[in-house]
């Protein structure tokens, strides 16, 4: 599983984490039934602090995305609800078009954030 945040940016660290699980269950990279990291595990491996995992775990929780278990971690129990197929295509083609344009990732997620907005 990889899991990307970025500290220069404006989103809190506990929802870009939230955000890059949420979108692995989307797109099936982490499978149902999977054992997420403790949050100590991921804390250290992502340098940031442990309530930080907490906090994005706690959100995924109460998204019903995952179970959290005393002594055996963060368990994947559902996918976010909606029809993700066209929207992946979507964006994969938006992906590909900034990548033509030579448009950095941190541009295109603020020209994304802005529009959402």
């Amino acid at each position: 599983m990889l899991i990307r945040i970025d500290p220069s940016s404006g989103v809190p660290l506990f929802d870009q984490l939230a955000g890059s699980i949420r979108a692995s269950t989307i797109t099936g990279a982490i499978a149902l039934g999977e054992r997420l990291p403790s949050a100590r595990e991921l804390a250290q491996s992502l340098d940031i602090n442990v309530h930080t995992v907490l906090r994005a775990y706690q959100l995924l929780r109460d998204e019903g995305l995952i179970e959290l278990r005393p002594g055996r971690g963060a368990i994947v129990t559902g996918r976010p609800s909606g029809g993700y197929e066209h929207l992946n295509t979507a964006v994969e083609a938006v992906i590909a078009e900034a990548r033509k344009l030579e448009i950095a990732p941190s541009a295109l997620a603020a020209l994304i954030r802005e529009a959402y907005q």
